[in-house]
C-alpha cells in the first residue's frame, strides 16, 4: 500500500517531507511565524504536484533565451 503511494505521489511527498523540516527548523527560531511555515508547505506541495503530474515549467526558459540569443546576436 505504501508503495504505491509512493509511486504515485513521489513529488508531493518529498516536497512536502522537505518543506516540513524546514519548517520545524524555523519554528525551532520562532513561534509566531506560522504563516512562513505555512508558506513552506504550500511551495513544497505545489513543486512536488507540479512533477508528480509532469507539467511543462511556469516560466519558458527554453524560449526566453532563444528569443533573447535571436534578439541580441552580437556576430551576426
Amino acid at each position: 500500500m505504501w508503495r504505491e503511494y509512493w509511486l504515485q505521489y513521489r513529488g508531493r511527498i518529498a516536497g512536502m517531507t522537505l518543506a516540513v523540516f524546514l519548517g520545524m527548523i524555523y519554528l525551532i527560531a520562532g513561534f509566531w511565524d506560522m504563516l512562513f511555515v505555512a508558506l513552506l508547505l504550500w511551495i513544497g506541495y505545489f513543486f512536488g504536484k507540479q512533477k508528480d503530474e509532469a507539467a511543462p515549467p511556469m516560466i519558458p526558459w527554453g524560449r526566453i533565451t532563444d528569443w533573447l540569443t535571436d534578439r541580441w546576436r552580437w556576430f551576426k
